[in-house]
């Protein structure tokens, strides 16, 4: 069925942009080890993307804050969550000026032992955070999912009813895929019952292995960030059309990969059903995230 004209979506995964998105992959760059990804990619996934959004087609912003709030108006999106960092201060003032259309997650490193739970626990108190991220084959090193130097940041999540967003299957930069597989989440699910784990970027190739573990386990969730509606996978439109309207999330990538436009304009010729659009566009992120 046709998406709504009107969709309030949250978006799950948007960023606001600026001058020099480069510095945005710095963290990984000690990871990457051929030519094309350190001196010509704009983006660690560029191969992934044929047409990275040029927000400089616009022209330089003054406000890049605004920019954002106004992209979001023209595609329906009602709010958006940020990541947020002592250091961020476009995000952080994005928050601040705009708190009913933004809200903060935090991209965590168990490396850094518990100076990073207690930052956590500080982000919550001071800014309001309401998720904490995780990109295990981006990590330095890397950190696979059911890795014990998880556990804190879990087991802190768990304490402050914070979901946890986890990039799984194979990452799109050109690192070792082995600390995202998905039958990696099974453990930590099975020892963390009231963790909410949201997979993000897709899962691939073991789709169908994240479908059986949301069946198993009733606060494991799919976010659809980092790919195009028209590369949702089949299994997953079937899943949410079936048993797992209530599974199912919408996450963009805008600026990183993905325009809203194109988001958007996709969007209307995903086949999920009446019913599942509301779900699938606010509803499920309402109740996991508690905005």
């Amino acid at each position: 069925m046709p998406m709504p004209d009107e969709p309030a979506a949250i978006d799950l995964m948007l960023q606001i942009p600026g001058e020099d998105m480069k510095s945005w992959y710095e963290f990984m760059r000690p990871l990457l080890l051929d030519e094309e990804s350190r001196q010509v990619f704009e983006m660690p996934a560029q191969y992934l993307f044929k047409n990275l959004p040029r927000i400089v087609l616009d022209g330089p912003q003054d406000d890049y804050v605004s920019y954002t709030v106004r992209e979001m108006d023209r595609h329906g999106v009602a709010r958006a969550m940020i990541g947020i960092d002592d250091g961020n201060e476009v995000t952080n003032a994005a928050i601040t000026r705009h708190p009913e259309r933004f809200f903060g997650s935090y991209a965590a490193d168990p490396n850094r032992g518990m100076d990073e739970v207690r930052k956590i626990e500080r982000l919550y108190r001071e800014r309001g955070l309401k998720c904490v991220t995780g990109f295990p084959s981006g990590l330095c090193p890397q950190v696979p999912i059911d890795d014990r130097r998880w556990y804190p940041i879990y087991a802190k999540c768990v304490e402050l009813d914070l979901p946890f967003a986890c990039c799984v299957g194979v990452p799109g930069p050109r690192l070792p895929m082995d600390p995202q597989k998905v039958e990696r989440i099974d453990e930590v699910c099975w020892f963390f019952p009231e963790l909410k784990f949201v997979m993000r970027h897709g899962g691939e190739p073991w789709v169908d292995l994240a479908i059986k573990l949301m069946l198993k386990y009733p606060n494991l969730y799919y976010s659809t960030s980092a790919f195009a509606p028209k590369h949702y996978p089949k299994a997953i439109i079937d899943f949410a059309n079936t048993r797992g309207a209530s599974k199912i999330m919408y996450a963009g990538y805008f600026p990183m990969g993905l325009t809203l436009e194109r988001i958007f304009r996709e969007l209307k010729s995903v086949p999920f059903s009446d019913d599942v659009w509301p779900k699938f566009l606010r509803e499920n992120a309402q109740r996991v995230f508690g905005v």
